[in-house]
């Protein structure tokens, strides 16, 4: 269950926890005509400080657009700065951010171009989505029966709502069958992803992993393993990934938001080499942690300071 903080944002205002609810015929409860984002506010020694904030919101005001939310009523500054306040006025010091932006009560009908846009953003304590131990010893998941979201079907693109059934059928199959989660090839038969996260493929000291044309989600983490590979000098190439790779592989690992950098040690019950984490999924690991919680120098600029000693301004 969600740990409820005080206050949420909605279009420029905080709100109580409970008060923030949608009419029962908003147009994105039948419809599921809303984008979203998932951030991270870390713990540092400076204080909390949120996780590539600004690409996250510039992601979603780019769903919005795909999904021609032309009425979108912020900007990202706007979006960055209230979400900030947000970690203040709740007075934490870690947390998950939630920005969502929905088409809401109004007209009913699949068109929904003329129903008010509204956006929240909530924030409460998460701790880690696969699971403390996980991040050590990996996890086991299964390539699901479930293809991706074919390119010409639903924009792979966009962080939205819609997308995410796809993502659900995913995780329950994977759930029912005793896996931690599942991996969905896409529309050719080749590695897209998993319900929630992208996926890397480690063989001969080389990081592989799944193009965006692979109907993958651009993910912020994905970005971010990418740029520390290139900073420690471990090859890297985005190319697509036959399924019988994940077996022959020396590691893999998810990366994500809420995954972070989470290592995988078997598909359909065939153990990734020695069935633990790996040493480039390690390195890469304790690379990526030593800067979010302000171990080693934010030398790519990613945390944005929360200054938790600066009086709130509550609108």
């Amino acid at each position: 269950m969600l740990k409820p903080t005080e206050k949420i944002w909605h279009n420029g205002r905080f709100i109580p926890w409970d008060d923030a609810r949608i009419h029962v015929l908003s147009h994105t409860v039948s419809y599921a005509s809303a984008v979203f984002e998932g951030i991270r506010c870390y713990h540092t020694p400076s204080g909390p400080a949120a996780f590539r904030l600004r690409e996250h919101v510039r992601r979603m005001v780019d769903s919005a657009k795909i999904y021609r939310m032309d009425t979108f009523p912020f900007t990202i500054d706007e979006l960055c700065d209230a979400m900030i306040e947000l970690v203040r006025v709740n007075k934490l010091d870690s947390c998950y951010l939630r920005p969502i932006a929905l088409r809401g009560y109004g007209e009913m009908g699949v068109l929904g171009i003329h129903n008010p846009m509204e956006v929240y953003i909530a924030c409460w304590e998460w701790g880690k989505y696969l699971g403390e131990e996980a991040l050590a010893h990996g996890v086991d998941v299964c390539i699901s029966s479930w293809k991706r979201i074919a390119p010409n079907t639903l924009p792979a693109l966009a962080k939205a709502a819609s997308n995410y059934m796809n993502s659900q059928l995913i995780r329950m199959e994977a759930h029912i069958n005793g896996y931690a989660e599942g991996i969905a090839l896409d529309e050719a038969g080749y590695v897209s992803e998993g319900s929630g996260e992208n996926i890397f493929v480690i063989r001969d000291g080389r990081i592989h992993t799944p193009p965006l044309g692979a109907s993958v989600l651009p993910g912020i983490t994905r970005d971010t393993v990418i740029r520390l590979a290139q900073d420690l000098g471990i090859p890297l190439v985005e190319t697509i990934i036959p399924r019988e790779m994940l077996y022959i592989a020396d590691e893999v690992f998810f990366t994500g938001t809420a995954a972070e950098v989470t290592p995988i040690r078997s598909v359909d019950r065939i153990q990734v080499s020695s069935g633990k984490r790996g040493p480039v999924t390690e390195r890469l690991q304790r690379e990526f942690f030593a800067i979010i919680n302000g171990a080693k120098p934010d030398r790519h600029g990613w945390l944005t300071r929360v200054h938790a000693g600066q009086p709130a301004v509550v609108v």
